[in-house]
């Protein structure tokens, strides 16, 4: 062994991780190991298919390098034994391969060295998938039995309903954005059956709540999290969207303590990914903490470090050629920023306020994203679980919240710059409503204070950007406040004093 070869693999063992590996050690047929890490060589190899027929020109990986399928839709890729997993990036114009509506995209490497062949069989779509739709799915996190019960007599008959509501054949696919359980992993299967009574296909992120806490290293903390789901960073097409999700959780080493963060292996791997989209292209990237919130600001501070994503900078640099949309979770919130060619969408939860009230801290009432998509047009909507999806913002009477107690206020909880909010007073238009930082009245009435909630004492409300304020005169008998979206949709509610 040379000098230069050794100290390469003094180097992989010091850093954890396999960037592009030189072709002498990849020919290597003796294993290889440098502490417990085994580096032996290993060539991945197979078709990526649909009826025999192999499909040209779709990205494989170990999740280290990218290769692509050749006219025969046959792809050759040099990797190495610390590759877990091998897995394509679905192209446009096929169905998502799923196991009981989880997506499977991937088979496991085996340990075993020398060549592999994993053959990847995928189904042709008859219907154009240009025009699909997805939903979000942030914060399911369930740690008891009975929130999965919740979750199953609450939220899926929900979800099949929306999806019905659509023309029969409608494409969907559903992203679960992490926190999937919090922290209880025999809670996976509970959330694997309510996936599969959904009936559309999953893709899954990782959550804080959904990795390993006892691990030695970030390295190991999606063990458990890859045997249920698969890969935790990887690409899929449908129509003229690509869609990307990353893990954004850093484990820090002690129990519960992580930041936002994305590893430099990772960004290797989307250099590459992003390489094979054409600028200009629509970018749909789902993670669990958000890159950035108004949280800070609102509270007059900064966001905590396990709160948004600390090199979310270096992302945004990668992502500048293309259109991009953010989904994410981990707040409980619902807040959406725009800045440039990105916008993210931090989406309320799926839980509400964990299993124990209808509403999140902000007031967002318990739901998930509904996303339209149209070629490379994006429409949306917040779809608050058992209530129409016409309902997208409550209004409260004078003095429901203390701090404006000659005020009537709406929360409009999907809000974003491009919304209109307007009030009328007896039927004449009053002109748009006053939105200040403020706190939901409902929620400081469930939540405020060391007693409430009873099943989680430590949920409290939080400060949003989307409550507007208006004062009525002493003769006001109706109140109706009209939000009208970026879209053009207009959504009312009215209040009789």
């Amino acid at each position: 062994m040379t000098l230069n070869r050794r100290n390469f693999l003094k180097n992989l063992g010091i850093t954890g991780s396999l960037l592009t590996v030189p072709s002498a050690l990849l020919q290597a047929k003796p294993r290889i190991k440098r502490g417990n890490k085994d580096l032996s060589a290993i060539t991945l190899k197979g078709k990526v298919h649909s009826g025999g027929k192999g499909i040209a020109g779709v990205a494989v990986t170990d999740g280290i390098n990218i290769v692509q399928t050749d006219a025969r839709g046959q792809y050759e890729l040099a990797s190495n034994a610390t590759a877990e997993f091998v897995y394509i990036s679905v192209p446009a114009g096929y169905a998502i391969p799923e196991n009981k509506s989880i997506a499977a995209f991937y088979q496991p490497v085996a340990r075993t060295g020398g060549v592999q062949q994993n053959d990847f069989e995928l189904e042709q779509l008859e219907t154009d998938d240009r025009k699909h739709n997805f939903v979000v799915w942030a914060d399911t996190q369930m740690r008891s039995r009975k929130d999965v019960e919740l979750l199953k007599s609450q939220s899926v008959p929900d979800l099949q309903a929306l999806v019905q509501s659509y023309p029969k054949g409608a494409l969907f696919h559903g992203i679960g954005c992490g926190d999937l359980v919090w922290d209880r992993f025999e809670l996976f299967e509970g959330y694997r059956q309510a996936v599969e009574a959904c009936g559309i296909p999953f893709y899954n992120v990782i959550g804080n709540h959904d990795m390993d806490i006892d691990a030695r290293t970030d390295d190991h903390s999606a063990n458990t999290f890859k045997q249920q789901f698969g890969p935790t960073y990887y690409s899929f097409n449908r129509g003229e969207i690509h869609y990307i999700v990353l893990d954004d959780v850093f484990f820090i080493g002690a129990a519960k303590k992580y930041i936002g963060y994305l590893t430099e292996n990772q960004l290797q791997w989307l250099e590459q990914d992003l390489a094979l989209v054409k600028p200009g292209s629509t970018i749909v990237l789902s993670l669990h903490i958000p890159t950035y919130t108004g949280a800070g600001r609102r509270n007059k501070g900064e966001d905590p470090i396990g709160g948004t994503v600390s090199n979310r900078k270096q992302l945004y640099k990668l992502l500048a050629p293309y259109k991009v949309h953010i989904m994410s979770g981990h707040t409980h919130f619902n807040d959406n920023w725009e800045e440039g060619n990105i916008m993210e969408h931090n989406h309320g939860t799926v839980c509400g306020a964990w299993w124990t009230g209808p509403i999140c801290g902000d007031g967002t009432p318990g739901g998930y994203g509904v996303y339209e998509v149209d070629g490379t047009d994006i429409k949306w909507y917040y779809k608050s679980t058992g209530l129409p999806k016409e309902q997208q913002l409550r209004v409260y009477a004078k003095g429901r919240l203390q701090d404006a107690p000659d005020e009537i206020s709406a929360n409009v909880w999907n809000w974003d710059h491009q919304w209109k909010v307007e009030w009328y007073e007896d039927g004449v238009l009053k002109g748009p409503m006053e939105r200040r930082v403020s706190l939901d009245p409902w929620a400081v009435e469930l939540y405020a204070g060391p007693e409430l909630p009873k099943k989680h004492k430590f949920v409290e409300p939080t400060l949003t950007d989307h409550m507007f304020f208006a004062k009525p005169s002493a003769a006001a008998k109706q109140i109706t406040v009209k939000a009208t979206d970026r879209f053009g949709n207009v959504y009312e509610d009215t209040l009789m004093i």
